[in-house]
Parts: structure tokens; sequence; C-alpha cells
């Protein structure tokens, strides 16, 4: 008996990384998932997972992104018990004077369209169906979330906001539905940058990064399957509401680094 069984997940951000591992775990857990990617390597899952995963190609900073999704599981399973808003785009760690100041606006909507509108729209468009199963959320934040040079100035901002919609949507929703987050630190994987910026995907671990965790050690997308699934347990996190899970390796709590970042 899994821990997720007979729960129904909509899931963003599946095609790769982190969402994509979690969703396996999901699956082995008992969970059936609608895996959502703007990428179509998202429709591997299906090959992968077989039956229980019904993947999705959508643009999740979309409304009809997100309701399409709900609809899918809906149809195939007639409910949604967990929404994970977890698809979620970088910046390169570009700090603002490196913006040219005529393409601050496009990037900012770009960015933040993904890391903070997108679970707002999924929220949103589950939520009926939430309510009615007295389901959760679960958002995926940031070391970056509570901590500056975790990337540069549009993404550290979006992924405080990330922290906030956790906090406030759990207040709004409660008791009927729980929201939590997950705070990783790094992962190896490929993410995508701000295309208004010009940027192409990017290493998400950059040399030198395992020597500057306190766990000494880089993890692998894997290490976080166990977070998301906690969360989604009715049983093992019925008590967690508006909590932000820090799965850091340590970053927060490492001792003096570059004191500035013009030094």
């Amino acid at each position: 008996m899994g821990a997720l069984d007979g729960q129904v997940v909509v899931f963003t951000g599946a095609g790769a990384g982190i969402g994509r591992a979690v969703v396996h775990r999901y699956v082995a857990e008992g969970a059936r998932v609608v895996a959502v990617d703007i990428s179509e390597r998202v429709l591997e899952l299906s090959d992968e997972l077989g039956g229980a995963v019904r993947p999705l190609v959508a643009d999740v900073a979309t409304w009809e992104g997100n309701v399409a999704a709900v609809e899918s599981a809906l149809a195939a399973w007639g409910r949604v018990d967990v929404f994970v808003g977890n698809a979620g785009i970088t910046d390169a760690a570009c700090p603002l004077e490196e913006i040219p100041g005529d393409r601050l606006a496009s990037a900012f909507r770009e960015l933040f369209g993904v890391n903070v509108l997108a679970p707002l729209l999924g929220v949103r468009a589950s939520l009926e169906a939430l309510i009615h199963s007295r389901g959760c959320v679960i958002i995926t934040g940031s070391y970056a979330g509570a901590n500056a040079a975790g990337g540069g100035v549009l993404y550290t901002s979006s992924k405080h906001a990330v922290h906030g919609l956790v906090k406030q949507l759990a207040y709004e929703l409660a008791p009927d539905v729980r929201v939590n987050g997950v705070a990783p630190g790094v992962a190896p994987t490929r993410l995508r940058g701000t295309t208004s910026l010009g940027q192409a995907p990017s290493d998400s671990v950059l040399n030198g990064t395992r020597q500057a965790l306190p766990l000494q050690e880089v993890p692998g997308v894997d290490a976080y399957n166990g977070v998301f699934t906690l969360l989604a347990s009715r049983t093992e996190a019925a008590t967690m509401t508006g909590a932000m899970v820090a799965a850091d390796s340590g970053l927060s709590i490492r001792g003096i680094a570059k004191p500035g970042g013009r030094v």
C-alpha cells in the first residue's frame, strides 16, 4: 500500500528534473497524475509509467493551460486531490544593472508569469475539486525564497513571492485545503532561462557548488521525492499547512561567503 493510494494529482513542470522524478515517486506510491509541461518531453512519461499518468503539453502561465490540466484529471479519474505547482524558469542570476532597461518589464512579466502567476492560476483552476476532496497544494519555492544570491533580482523576488503565496493561500483555504511548499537548494538539472533576456537553458549546478554546500554533496533530483510525498500524504502531513520546507543542503546556514554582490 502506497502513501498516495487513490489520490489524483495535477503536477506542473513535470517534464524534467525534480518534477519528473517526483512524478515517478508519486506513481510508485499509488497516485494517478496529470503531468503538465511546456516541453514535449513530458509525453515520454506515458511510455515510462503507463496509464497512471496522463501527460499534457500546455503553457501553465495561461488560464487555458491550467483548466485543460484539471479537466484532464476530472475526465480520467473524476477528482483532484493534489495540485503541485512546480513549473519555473530562471534569470541565470542576472543582476539588475545587467538587464537593459527596455527589456526589464518584459523579462519581469515572463519570469513572474511562470514562477508566480502560474501556480496561482493552477490553484484557482483546481480549487473547486480540491475543496470537494479536502485536498492539498504544494508549490515549489527555492533557497532564493528567503535569501539573497540564490538567483538574480527577478528570480529571487519571484521566489520570495512564492513564499507569500503559500502563507496567504494556506490562510484563505483553511480548513478545507492544506497549502505547503518545498524550497530546494541545488539539483543537477537544466533550467529554462528568460527568453526576454536572450537566455538559453543552463545547468543549475556550477563549478564549486559541492564545496560551497555544508553537506558537501550535490543531491540528485530523486533526493526531493520524499519531501513532496510527505506533503501530499493525507496522514503524514495532516497537521501541516502554510509551511515552506527547506531542502537546501544547508545553504541557508552556511558561513561567511562573498560579502556583497559588487565586492
